[in-house]
């Protein structure tokens, strides 16, 4: 029986197959790249993207009465989100740098799960998206949360972080 040859360290196929689109951060030879934009055309630009911290009743009642020993929980994870999303291509290294026309970071506490819904929308007219800021805001924001709660309650979790929304570019209009 033949054996197959050995693939070589670090080659990748980037060209379409029946299994999908290509890896647009990956060279032909396999290496990490940052996409060129150059040539794509800037439009209006929206990614809308949400995650949820679990806690306990009793720990989601601190923060609601104001009571956490940091401080304002939520205005905190708020504005911390903002900055994330501002601040995305230095943490995700392939991103581009992206003046941003908007961000919001909206929490609101929910007795059901208990925790807290953290939800980010972020705009920019440019030649590529803002999915990676609204997702980082969302990741930001609640790793705040945790950060001002912890002393509370060890056993907090984060979950379910994911993109919500997407307008606008090529691809056109997804939602999950």
């Amino acid at each position: 029986m033949a054996r197959k040859p050995a693939k070589k360290p670090g080659t990748t196929k980037t060209a379409k197959s029946n299994a999908g689109p290509a890896l647009t951060h990956i060279g032909a030879s396999g290496e990490a790249r940052m996409v060129d934009v150059s040539d794509k055309p800037a439009t209006e630009r929206l990614a809308v993207a949400e995650g949820r911290v679990v806690m306990t009743k009793a720990t989601l009642d601190l923060i609601v009465s104001g009571n956490a020993k940091k401080g304002d929980v939520l205005g905190t994870a708020r504005i911390a989100g903002i900055m994330a999303a501002k601040r995305t291509s230095a943490l995700i290294p392939l991103c581009h740098p992206l003046a941003l026309s908007k961000v919001t970071v909206d929490i609101e506490p929910d007795a059901k799960l208990p925790g807290c819904l953290v939800r980010a929308s972020v705009k920019v007219t440019g030649p590529t998206g803002v999915e990676m800021e609204a997702l980082t805001a969302v990741s930001v924001a609640c790793l705040t949360i945790y950060d001002m709660i912890k002393a509370a309650e060890r056993g907090v979790h984060i979950e379910g972080i994911h993109l919500v929304e997407k307008l606008g570019g090529k691809s056109g209009h997804y939602r999950a």
